[in-house]
């Protein structure tokens, strides 16, 4: 570990503690930690600290990034969940939280863990996902440490859902919706579609839960029926899984349509200068990156899974299509470049449901609100 907090006996302990822990592949639940602790680092009575569980993708740029924002951030051991169960165990002891939030999984069976070994008064854990990876021996431990969470947060109503259906107990979840900060779609830049691009963006990571290929294939579709909107994928994630998008792109013979721009640091621009944003996925949990493209005042489409289901209204604010299927991807997508006036008045809809119900201040309040009453 590099730069270790102080410890609790050189700060008065009238401060509330807040520990954050996290993967540091930079996801949706990275964002999620990220922004609540920069949020509870500005509170009077609240110290802070933001704790990454390093993964292959863990970029230290960004982390400096975060330290140079004034954020107390610390990257412990990944390589297994023993090494960072002994490093967070340790850290837990020096620092002292009086409140640990686990986010994702595993993170947060681990971060619980770690916790009640180092008598942490009050943990809580974050799911960000609708469908995630447990197994008999995961949900077993999920169960264990349920008797020793203080609160558990879903970051959707779908989630909130799943879980009960796997047994957790409904009176101690939460639904609490996920914010982006809407600061970076000012009003006066968010341009009627028809003064855009009409092309397509998907703002997600290269891995399993997402559904790159199902968009490639609908791009296919559609240069089959004499429509070759530009498509670009803003992402990073396993190489792996980027590889075979690549190689779907070129069997299909889209290259001169497809761009792979990995992380992309301005996102808004990107946004906002096209008219259609996509996120097909297998799984959500409730996706930032659609969120975004709302309140760029795009037309959206989505697959139709928990967690993107409590976010767009089908026909209201955006549309809605199956799991993996390609042509009805294809058949959203061409009703939206053939009928302007529907596609501008899903984007619009879109725009005003993400600042009236996805804002940062919103989803930080609502934290602040739990954390405290803790």
């Amino acid at each position: 570990m590099t730069d270790r907090p102080r410890s609790a006996s050189t700060t008065a302990r009238s401060e509330q503690r807040i520990l954050h822990f996290v993967t540091g592949g930079f996801s949706g639940a990275t964002q999620v930690a990220v922004d609540l602790a920069l949020a509870g680092a500005q509170q009077q009575g609240m110290q802070t600290l933001l704790v990454l569980r390093r993964k292959r993708t863990t970029d230290a740029a960004r982390v400096q990034a975060l330290r140079a924002r004034g954020l107390q951030v610390e990257v412990l051991p990944g390589w297994s969940h023993l090494a960072t169960l002994w490093a967070l165990w340790r850290l837990c002891r020096a620092w002292r939280p009086d409140v640990l939030v686990a986010h994702g999984f595993p993170e947060h069976l681990l971060g619980r863990q770690a916790g009640v070994w180092a008598g942490v008064a009050r943990l809580v854990q974050v799911e960000h996902n609708s469908r995630e990876r447990y197994g008999v021996w995961s949900l077993w431990r999920a169960h264990r440490l349920e008797a020793r969470t203080a609160r558990v947060i879903a970051v959707s109503e779908g989630v909130r859902e799943s879980l009960i259906a796997r047994g957790f107990s409904a009176g101690l979840i939460q639904a609490v919706p996920n914010g982006i900060d809407l600061d970076r779609f000012p009003a006066e830049q968010v341009l009627p579609l028809v003064s855009r691009v009409p092309g397509i963006v998907m703002s997600a990571r290269f891995s399993r839960q997402k559904d790159h290929l199902s968009l490639i294939r609908a791009l296919a579709e559609l240069k089959g029926r004499g429509l070759r909107p530009p498509l670009f994928f803003a992402g990073a994630g396993k190489d792996s899984y980027r590889r075979e998008a690549e190689a779907e792109v070129v069997r299909l013979g889209l290259q001169g349509q497809v761009q792979f721009l990995g992380h992309h640091a301005a996102m808004p621009q990107l946004l906002m200068g096209h008219a259609i944003c996509v996120l097909a996925t297998h799984y959500e949990g409730m996706p930032l990156a659609l969120v975004e493209g709302m309140a760029a005042g795009c037309a959206c489409v989505a697959s139709a899974v928990p967690g993107v289901q409590g976010v767009i209204e089908p026909e209201r604010n955006g549309l809605l299509v199956p799991e993996g299927d390609a042509s009805a991807l294809a058949d959203a997508l061409q009703r939206l470049l053939a009928e302007p006036d529907f596609a501008q008045g899903l984007a619009s809809a879109a725009r005003q449901r993400a600042v009236q119900e996805h804002g940062l201040p919103l989803m930080r309040a609502r934290y602040e609100q739990i954390l405290r009453s803790l």
